[in-house]
C-alpha cells in the first residue's frame, strides 16, 4: 500500500533539516529560499515494538516493518497559487501526497533568514493555507464552468450531483474554509476524489522549536495549538536540529539522549505515528521462520482486501484467514499454545481486520 506524506512550509522554517533527519539523507539545506527545488523522496518506517517481540517468538531471520514515503517539498511563498516562487510547480507536488505536514517556525534566530522578516506562526499558517485554498478554488471554479451548463440543460443526475458538491466547496473556499472542514456523503466523496484538492488532505502542524526551548512553555507553539484546535487537527512539537542529531545515533545512544532531554519519544517517531493514524491506517502481521512482516491497511477493510495487499491472488482466491490477535499470541506464549487455547480463529470474507492481527491466509486460485 503506497502512502505518501508531504512536508511543506515557508522557506527556512526547517523542512529540509527535518527531512534529513527522517531519511538520514544529506540533501541540500541552505540558508536561502528555494534551496529545495524538486521534491526529495525518502522512505520511512513506522516504529512498532511488536515486531521485535514477534521475531523472537518465531525465531525469524528478518523483520520487515511497514513504511511510507515522506516528500520534502520546496518552500511556498505568498502568491504561490499565482506562480510566485515557482509556486504552481510546488503545488502540483503537494497534490500527489496523501497527507500534509506543515512545518511552522516557532523560534527566534537572527542568523536564519525568515522570508517575511519576522517570526509569526499565525501569519505563516495563514499564508500557506490561503495559497492552498486559492489553488483549490481555481480548480473548482474551472470545473463548475464546464459542468454547470450541462447540469442545467440536460438535467443529468451525475452532472447535477457534481455541480452541487463543487458549489458547496466553492462557497466554503471563498470564505477561506478548507474543503476538509465540510461534511460529505459517500457519494460526494467519490465525486471529488479525482480532483485531489489540497485543502481536502489531512493536515498535521509541526511546530519547530529551538533545543533550548524543549520542555518549556513556548508562546509561538501555543498559537499553533490554538489554530490546530479550531481546525480539528494535530500539532507535533519538535526541534528539527535535535531530530537530525538523533538520526545519527544507534538505539541505545538515542534512548540516552532522549532521557537527558527529558523526552520519552523523539518528535519524528511521534510524527510518523501521528501521520499513520491521521490517514486512518492500521497494521496486521504475517509471521514465519523466514520473516516477520508488518502490512499497512486502512481501518474498515475486510480480510480478503487485506490479503490482496500481500498478493492479488490471495484476494481473488480467498478461502479464509487464520487470525490470532497480537495480545492473545503474546499472552499464550506462541502460535501453538494460542491454537491449543482456542485463541486462533478462522475468519471468513466478512471479517473486519483489527490492528495487531497475526494472519495466515488460505486461498485457492
Amino acid at each position: 500500500m503506497s502512502l505518501t506524506a508531504g512536508i511543506i512550509g515557508l522557506p527556512n522554517v526547517g523542512k529540509s533539516t527535518l527531512f534529513n533527519a527522517i531519511t538520514k539523507k544529506n540533501i541540500l539545506a541552505a540558508n536561502y529560499p528555494f534551496a529545495t527545488i524538486d521534491p526529495n523522496v525518502g522512505i520511512v518506517t513506522v516504529p512498532d515494538e511488536r515486531l521485535s517481540v514477534l521475531q523472537e517468538m518465531y525465531a525469524s531471520e528478518e523483520i520487515i516493518p511497514t513504511s511510507y514515503e515522506f516528500r520534502d517539498i520546496a518552500g511556498l511563498v505568498k502568491g504561490a497559487s499565482l506562480g510566485e516562487g515557482l509556486g504552481n510547480k510546488f503545488l502540483s507536488h503537494i497534490r500527489e501526497v496523501d497527507a500534509i505536514c506543515e512545518v511552522v517556525r516557532c523560534f527566534e534566530d537572527g542568523e536564519i533568514i525568515h522570508v517575511e522578516n519576522s517570526v509569526d506562526p499565525k501569519r505563516d499558517i495563514g499564508i500557506i493555507n490561503l495559497e492552498l485554498v486559492l489553488a483549490d478554488l481555481e480548480i473548482v471554479e474551472n470545473r463548475i464552468g464546464k459542468i454547470e451548463k450541462k447540469a442545467q440543460t440536460t438535467k443529468e443526475k451525475d452532472a447535477i450531483a457534481e455541480l452541487a458538491v463543487l458549489t458547496k466547496i466553492r462557497d466554503a473556499l471563498s470564505k477561506d474554509i478548507p474543503a476538509r472542514e465540510l461534511e460529505y456523503t459517500d457519494e460526494e466523496l467519490l465525486i471529488i476524489k479525482s480532483f485531489h484538492l489540497l485543502t481536502m488532505k489531512p493536515l498535521i502542524y509541526l511546530a519547530n522549536i529551538r533545543e533550548s526551548d524543549i520542555g518549556k512553555p513556548n508562546p509561538y507553539v501555543d498559537i499553533v495549538r490554538d489554530i490546530a484546535s479550531k481546525q480539528g487537527t494535530l500539532v507535533i512539537e519538535m526541534c528539527a536540529k535535535v531530530e537530525s542529531e538523533l538520526s545519527e545515533l544507534n538505539d541505545d545512544d538515542k534512548a540516552l539522549f532522549l532521557s537527558e532531554l527529558g523526552i520519552e519519544e523523539s518528535g519524528l517517531d511521534s510524527l510518523i505515528r501521528a501521520t499513520y493514524d491521521l490517514l486512518g491506517l492500521e497494521t496486521f502481521f504475517t509471521c514465519g521462520p523466514k520473516e516477520i512482516r508488518a502490512w499497512t491497511y486502512t481501518k474498515g477493510m475486510k480480510a480478503p482486501a487485506c490479503a490482496g495487499i500481500i498478493h492479488t491472488d490471495f484476494q481473488r482466491g480467498f478461502i479464509r484467514a487464520e487470525v490470532t490477535s497480537y495480545t492473545d499470541l503474546v499472552a499464550c506464549g506462541g502460535e501453538k499454545e494460542a491454537r491449543e487455547k482456542g485463541k486462533m480463529r478462522l475468519e471468513g470474507k466478512e471479517y473486519l481486520m483489527q490492528d495487531g492481527d497475526v494472519c495466515h491466509f488460505r486461498f485457492n486460485v
